[in-house]
This record gives structure tokens, C-alpha cells and sequence, in this order.
């Protein structure tokens, strides 16, 4: 089970990452590999009941990867670090299948109580850097949350957000691709620039309404 896991994860980072050119360049370079087999022992040991223990080598992963996992995250299969350095998931977060994570991500609680405080992310969700979702809301399967954006409401499945607070950008996917930092190519432009610049045209055409109107009026005063 432990190799079938290391074989699936090391085959995902070389299909999402273009850098990755060999397996054995992965699970000895990539940070993001190491900080989840740290996870696994850490997670393993949390649930024996040995919690001390476990936040122990869960500190030493984040020593050594710079990557902070809480010992009792459920983290889902396939999972992809990328970069990773400053990523932060807290105590009851949930993580899905395939999904990609890149540096300064924050998977953070808005909550002192010691319930569900932290996301639960959906399979195939991509986070791009500096990303932070606080709460404990639920990313549906497929979304893309973009580079620095700010999530503090669900997000329904298939969606991509960006901005601060973030803000959907589109609401079908075409067809399943991956983005990397979770921002689709050809789709940058901020949802509130758009409102403005919507609001702008239509308020260009509501100038040449009332003069044309103006001249209208005069005319037939004439």
C-alpha cells in the first residue's frame, strides 16, 4: 500500500509539474513529496493517540520542508505540493484526491472553538500561490482558486475565483483542464474591473441617448 501510494504520487507530480523529469529526481528534490510522507507518520501516530508524538514529527517536517501540516489534516491521494515553501493546513482541514497546492497556500481557521474550523477542499481543486481559505467552508470539486485571491464563502464545484474578497470569474468550465496557480489562461481580468468597465459602456450609451435626445428637441422646436 505505502509503494502504491509513493508510485501514484511521485506519477503525479511529473504530469503537473514540467520541471519533474524523472521519478527519482522527484522523491528526492521535491519538498512537497517529503512533507506529506512526514504527514502520513505524523497522521499515523495522531491517530494511535499519541498526540505529543505526533505534533513532534509533524514540527520536524516543517523544519525540514518549510511546509506546516496539523498532524490530524486528512489529506486525500495524489496530492501535489508544488514549491511549497510557507503552506500552511490547519487541524481540520480536509483535502480530496488529486488536488494541487502551491507555496504560501493557507488552509486556515476563523474560529476559537474546537470544532470544524478549517476547509474542506474538493477533489481536483487547484490553490495557487499565496491563496489563503479561511473557515470552515467547503471548495467543491474541480474549482480553481487563484494566486493571492482571499476565500472566505463556499465555492460551488467547477468555479475559479480570484481577488480580494475573491470573485468568481467563470461559472462553466468548458472542458477539465489544469491551471497552474489555479488561473486559467485568457481569463485574468478581475470580475469588479469588468462591472466597471460594463458600467462605464453603458453609461457612455446613456450620454449619447439624452444627446440625441437634446437635438431632437431643438429640431422640432425650430
Amino acid at each position: 500500500m505505502a509503494f502504491m501510494f509513493l508510485r501514484e504520487s511521485i506519477r503525479a507530480y511529473r504530469e503537473r509539474d514540467p520541471a519533474a523529469r524523472s521519478s527519482l529526481e522527484v522523491f528526492f528534490c521535491y519538498p512537497g513529496l517529503h512533507a506529506v510522507l512526514w504527514h502520513r507518520a505524523a497522521h499515523r501516530l495522531w491517530q494511535l493517540g499519541l498526540r505529543s508524538s505526533a505534533r513532534f514529527v509533524s514540527n520536524m517536517g516543517r523544519w525540514l520542508t518549510g511546509i506546516e501540516i496539523h498532524p490530524a489534516v486528512k489529506l486525500g491521494r495524489r496530492l501535489v505540493i508544488d514549491h511549497g515553501m510557507g503552506l500552511v493546513i490547519g487541524e481540520t482541514a480536509e483535502v480530496g484526491d488529486d488536488v494541487t497546492l502551491y507555496h504560501q497556500v493557507t488552509l486556515g481557521g476563523t474560529s476559537l472553538s474546537h470544532g470544524k474550523r478549517h476547509p474542506t477542499v474538493g477533489d481536483g481543486v487547484i490553490i495557487g500561490a499565496g491563496a489563503k481559505v479561511l473557515g470552515a467552508i467547503t471548495i467543491g470539486a474541480g474549482a480553481r482558486i487563484g494566486a493571492n485571491a482571499v476565500v472566505t464563502q463556499s465555492v460551488p464545484a467547477g468555479l475559479t475565483m480570484v481577488g480580494i474578497p475573491a470573485r468568481p470569474i467563470d461559472r462553466h468550465r468548458r472542458a477539465p483542464a489544469f491551471d497552474p496557480y489555479g488561473t486559467p489562461c485568457g481569463e485574468m481580468i478581475d470580475p469588479l474591473v469588468r462591472d466597471i468597465e460594463s458600467l462605464r459602456a453603458e453609461l457612455s450609451d446613456l450620454e449619447s441617448r439624452v444627446s440625441r435626445m437634446a437635438v431632437a428637441r431643438r429640431e422640432t422646436a425650430d
